[in-house]
């Protein structure tokens, strides 16, 4: 009988992961009748996240079939609703509703974060980019607003949360109205958050060029205050002011699958499971966490990996590479990922590169702009479904970045 690898999750770090495990096995001459690695998932097809705030939304998945098939991944439809680790299986609900149970001998569990909605009265008006789902839905929004005559609340976009997502979305809305709207329409994006700060968590650095973005693109921000409500009429803040918006976009941060715990009585308070250097769960030895639900140590600085596609893809392949070779009796490998690199567009002002948790900026504007389309266009895509050059991919010591 043959011993069993189960992915769960179809994100970044699953599909690198996948890419890590087939990796070790093929390098070590393992056949696939021996070791099988199977991913979950409910669709083939890997979102591309980070780019769910452009144009096009509904384009933003790559297929995975082919790449599994070059590799000799199987590839199972369905969600995971709980995990035993007790008995060694996880819960598959398929998309008719009907349940069975997997074993595994070794898990890999990457499934991910969503965002974070909170209990705040009205929610449901607002729309999000979190999915692909949730970003076409926005767009058929705002072509259905662009039917109706214009007005401000028609016009205006309130953009709640002021990190990574929010500057992202806001600064890419001026030219998406426009486009839905009219050349010339006056439209209004306003941007709302608690902090007293855009991007407090990006650092001083990079801030005053967002801040010169937003002057350029006509953003507006109310900092200092969130939100307490929401309705059909836009929002309400702590303060008490109500902004008239016919749309609401709520970006209020990510929070980790509560797969994690299922793993891990060590859980942060992101949701996020404790793992060890090899990305092992410590009480549960045969459970390896990568990508969003895992925290974990990138360096010898102290820095946790965040959220993020750029530690996902290298955290799966160090968590698929050591899933395999913990199986097969090689040993694993402490999980490393000392450089790290930051890039937020800023529409069509261009965008910001920065390197090092410091934040030391490298790149603006257009140049700035040309490596977050690279990043965003080739750098996170999966590979060509080419066998050599998808295991190379796999290769946690030649890691992207």
């Amino acid at each position: 009988m043959s011993q069993k690898i189960l992915i769960v999750g179809a994100g970044f770090a699953g599909v690198w992961g996948a890419l890590g495990a087939a990796r070790v096995l093929d390098g070590a001459g393992v056949r696939s009748s021996d070791v099988e690695v199977t991913l979950i998932s409910p669709k083939p097809e890997l979102e591309i996240r980070p780019r769910m705030y452009e144009a096009e939304p509904q384009n933003m998945a790559a297929p995975l079939l082919p790449l599994f098939d070059a590799i000799g991944v199987k590839y199972v439809a369905g969600s995971v609703d709980a995990i035993s680790v007790q008995d060694k299986t996880v819960s598959v609900v398929s998309a008719n509703g009907q349940k069975h149970s997997l074993a595994y001998d070794r898990l890999l569990l990457t499934s991910g974060s969503k965002l974070s909605r909170p209990p705040i009265p009205g929610l449901e008006h607002a729309f999000s980019v979190d999915r692909i789902e949730d970003a076409v839905e926005l767009d058929a929004h705002f072509d259905a607003l662009a039917k109706l005559p214009a007005s401000t609340a028609r016009n205006t976009v309130a953009v709640v949360g002021c990190g990574f997502t929010g500057i992202e979305v806001a600064t890419e809305l001026p030219k998406r109205l426009r486009e839905k709207f009219g050349a010339h329409a006056d439209v209004r994006v306003v941007v709302i958050g608690s902090q007293d700060s855009i991007g407090p968590d990006l650092g001083p650095n990079p801030r005053p060029f967002i801040a010169e973005a937003f002057e350029s693109l006509g953003v507006q921000t109310v900092l200092g205050s969130g939100v307490v409500s929401v309705d059909a009429q836009g929002v309400r803040t702590a303060s008490g002011q109500h902004i008239e918006a016919g749309t609401v976009i709520w970006a209020g941060g990510m929070r980790a699958s509560p797969l994690a715990a299922h793993v891990s009585s060590h859980i942060d308070p992101l949701g996020r499971a404790e793992v060890a250097a090899d990305l092992r769960v410590p009480e549960a030895p045969h459970v390896f966490v990568a990508g969003d639900v895992a925290r974990a140590l990138t360096d010898d600085e102290g820095h946790y990996a965040l959220m993020s596609c750029q530690h996902a893809m290298v955290m799966g392949q160090f968590g698929g590479h050591n899933a395999a070779a913990d199986l097969i009796g090689i040993p694993t490998l402490p999980y490393r990922q000392p450089f790290y690199a930051t890039c937020v567009d800023l529409g069509d002002w261009g965008a910001v590169y920065s390197e090092g948790w410091d934040r030391q900026m490298k790149l603006t504007h257009a140049e700035g702009k040309a490596r977050k389309q690279m990043i965003n266009t080739k750098w996170i895509y999966p590979p060509a479904p080419n066998r050599a050059e998808a295991l190379a991919a796999g290769n946690p010591q030649a890691s992207f970045g």
